[in-house]
């Protein structure tokens, strides 16, 4: 059997990074991290950064993409984003080499060793943001995250996967009780922000009725959101619905600061 591993290195507004493999592919989604950070993150696996076949990006923002440049210039990696996140990132990949630029179109699927690659669009302020599904002949495993809402489009594309990184970014109440200003708040809010706990949890309990085994929530606000409290809404939900956490789905937390284990 063909398993994807699917590990969070870091996932918060802060910085993102995750690494997904077999035994014969390795591929990076994001690099919002230093290049110090991903070089400890790998050495958890016995992996160095020029053990990566590709890095995949999802959009633009600096939480996703500071560390990429570096990364793929220092180690000779091909990165992959749509047209409308690469014209984004012109400048700051100025110094990518011509041949590690690789554009993909936001639907269309790509192999990537033994790994097949479907990219689908994300409702995100961004200029064409895109979610991943990960798929070999025995395993499917998606990335979603950075998403004000979970369209049916969306949803179809991550279905059926044995994993799920799933974005709860933030609280309500957090949130609307919190310091950031009004405008800021609107945009956390809307379709094209980000994921609260209470949709997280929905879209949580339908993947499981699809088979979803395991869910990683993550992308956690550390400003609006605690871990523990995306946690027991997701479970609360899927529990009143009769499937019991830690024996029909594995719930987990992402980490901000530090590589999620799943035990």
């Amino acid at each position: 059997m063909s398993r994807l591993n699917l590990c969070a290195l870091r996932s918060s507004s802060k910085g993102n990074s995750v690494l997904i493999s077999t035994d014969n592919c390795r591929i990076l989604v994001d690099c919002g991290i230093s290049g110090k950070a991903l070089e400890e993150s790998l050495s958890f696996f016995g992996l160095s950064p020029s053990a990566l076949d590709a890095i995949l990006i999802t959009h633009e923002h600096t939480d996703h993409t500071k560390g990429i440049s570096t990364i793929s210039r220092k180690h000779d990696i091909p990165v992959f984003a749509t047209y409308g996140t690469w014209e984004r990132l012109r400048r700051s990949c100025e110094n990518l080499s011509p041949q590690n630029i690789r554009t993909i179109g936001e639907s269309e699927s790509f192999s990537l060793g033994d790994i097949s690659v479907t990219p689908f669009p994300i409702s995100h302020d961004a200029a064409q943001p895109v979610g991943y599904t990960f798929e070999t002949a025995d395993d499917k495993v998606s990335v979603a995250t950075d998403t004000g809402i979970i369209t049916d489009r969306i949803f179809e594309c991550i279905k059926g996967s044995r994993m799920v990184l799933l974005e709860s970014n933030y609280d309500l109440f957090m949130l609307e009780a919190g310091a950031y200003p009004y405008d800021l708040k609107r945009r956390i809010k809307s379709d094209i922000g980000h994921l609260s706990n209470d949709d997280a949890a929905l879209t949580a309990l339908d993947l499981v009725k699809s088979g979803t085994r395991e869910i990683i929530l993550g992308h956690i606000s550390p400003e609006n959101n605690y871990p523990d409290l995306a946690f027991q809404t997701a479970k609360l939900c899927l529990e009143s619905h009769g499937f019991l956490v830690g024996k029909d789905v594995f719930l987990y937390t992402a980490n901000k600061d530090c590589v999620t284990f799943l035990k």
